[in-house]
This record gives structure tokens, sequence and C-alpha cells, in this order.
């Protein structure tokens, strides 16, 4: 058996087309543009690429964007007044806050100094609490990519058991809590493993889907997986100067039904759903007004 290859960049692709029309409608009917925020603390190589990334991907669809830069020794109570008039302002639809942020500054508070009707990461903790209700304002990022991937793909979750590996605030936590909504393409029956599992290989043998965000390159071996799985591979890893998974992609592929390659699978989603949640939150505050 050969599994399905899922074709990350044409799902983005197809995305990217969709949304833009999405904004044009949004701005000729409102005399708007969504505009989202970024702010960043210092000259970190990776939090400037990532900033630059989410600048083009803003242009794609049309989404003005705004980098506010702020110095590596800036005082905490210098980004929270940023934030603060970043909240205030009617023209600011988005905010996120790009981390790491320097070591003397409390990333936790920054992050919830962002208005939750800003906050379009989905890291302030009411945001997170609604989404634990099945209340949502916004989805996380990298998890409404694995989200909007199953939709895309009619992947049938209801009642399959599927197992996540890895328990972090960005991706394991609230992809358990996704599937475990009472909407299409979630009510999943839910294992989380992590770091200290016993026999991780006990747990991923049985999921009839498995999703991976550990940051471990190829943790996750041909003999872990069960025959006919779904994998969808979140990790993402440099190895001698390779992109490459959480999953022994080569190893896998003939006995998976379904996967994700990384590059080109997971990865290219995620910008456009942070795209998709500041233009949600342009129609929240037009909403309000």
């Amino acid at each position: 058996m050969m599994a399905k290859i899922i074709d990350g960049r044409k799902i983005a692709k197809e995305l990217n087309e969709s949304l833009k029309v999405e904004v044009e409608e949004f701005v000729k009917k409102n005399k708007l543009i969504p505009k989202l925020a970024a702010v960043i603390a210092g000259e970190d190589p990776a939090s400037l690429f990532y900033v630059k990334m989410i600048s083009r991907a803003c242009e794609k669809v049309s989404i003005d964007f705004e980098k506010y830069s702020l110095s590596e020794n800036t005082n905490e109570k210098e980004i929270l007044k940023l934030i603060e008039n970043l909240n205030k302002n009617k023209k600011i639809s988005g905010i996120i806050v790009q981390v790491p942020l320097p070591k003397h500054i409390n990333q936790e508070r920054v992050q919830e100094a962002v208005s939750p009707s800003k906050d379009v990461d989905c890291f302030n903790p009411i945001n997170m609490g609604r989404l634990a209700l099945g209340k949502p304002e916004f989805l996380p990022c990298t998890p409404y990519a694995v989200y909007e991937l199953i939709k895309r793909e009619n992947i049938k979750v209801e009642g399959k058991h599927t197992v996540i590996v890895g328990r972090s605030s960005i991706v394991g936590k609230p992809m358990s809590l996704i599937l475990l909504q009472k909407e299409p393409y979630a009510n999943a029956t839910l294992t989380v493993c992590h770091s200290r599992t016993n026999d991780l290989a006990y747990y991923t043998c049985q999921a009839d889907i498995l999703i991976v965000a550990v940051g471990i390159p190829k943790i996750i071996k041909k003999d872990m997986v069960k025959e006919g799985a779904v994998v969808i591979d979140v990790g993402t890893n440099e190895v001698e100067g390779k992109l490459v998974g959480d999953v022994a992609y080569e190893e896998v592929l003939d006995k998976v039904s379904v996967i994700t390659p990384v590059p080109g699978g997971v990865g290219p989603i995620t910008n456009i759903m942070l795209m998709k949640n500041t233009l949600k939150a342009a129609e929240n505050l037009v909403n309000i007004e």
C-alpha cells in the first residue's frame, strides 16, 4: 500500500485565493482594510525571518501589516504600553507578539496583555479557556492548519482513536481541545502522549489518526504506526541542512494510508490560518461598532 501524500502547498494556494476574495469583499462592504500588527523585541534572526514571512502572507491576501520593533534592551513597561496602544487602535485588527522575548521580560504577562479580541495567535488564557469550553474566538494557527487539512481531505475523525504526540501549548494541548469539539471532523476519541509516556509505541500503534508534534527528528518509526493509519507530521527539524519531520517519512510511507510530508505538509497552511484569524478579528470589531 502506498500512502496518499497530502499536498499542503496546494491547499495553501487554494486557501490564499479564497481568502483574498473574502478580504476584498470585507473591504468593499466596510471601507476598512484588516491590519495585523507584529511586535518584536531584539534582532533574533529566526524571529525576523518569521515576521518577514508573515508580512508576505499578509500581502498575498491584501491584509495590511505593520511591524513594531523594539530594542533588545527594552523594558517590560515599554512593551506593555505599546500593546495597550495597539489594543486601543481601531485600525489594528490583530496583534501578534513574536517570541522569544528578551529574557528579562515576562513573556506570559506580555501575551496576556494582548486584548482577547485581537489575539489572533490565540495565546491569551481567555481565548484558550474559550477553546476548552467549546466556544473559541480564534483557533491557534498550527492546530487550526491541521484541522483545516483534515476537513479538506475529508478525513473521518469522529469516534476514531486519535493519538497526539506532544502536549505543548502551541500545538498538542489546543489540538486535543479542537478534536474534542462537538463539530464535524472532530468528536475524536483521544490519547495524548508526551515525554513521560511509558512505551510510546504501545499507544501510537493503536492510532487510527496519529498527530506528531514533539520536535524530535524521525522519532516515529515504521514499527510504531498502525497499518492504514492517517499520519499528520507537525514537526519541523533541521538535520544536516535539510528540513525533516518527527516521523520517519520514507519508512512509514508504504504502511500508512495518508501522510503529510515535511516540508510541504502542515507548514504552508499555518500562516494562512493567521490571516483567517485576522480577518475574523476585523469582522468582530466591525460588528461591535
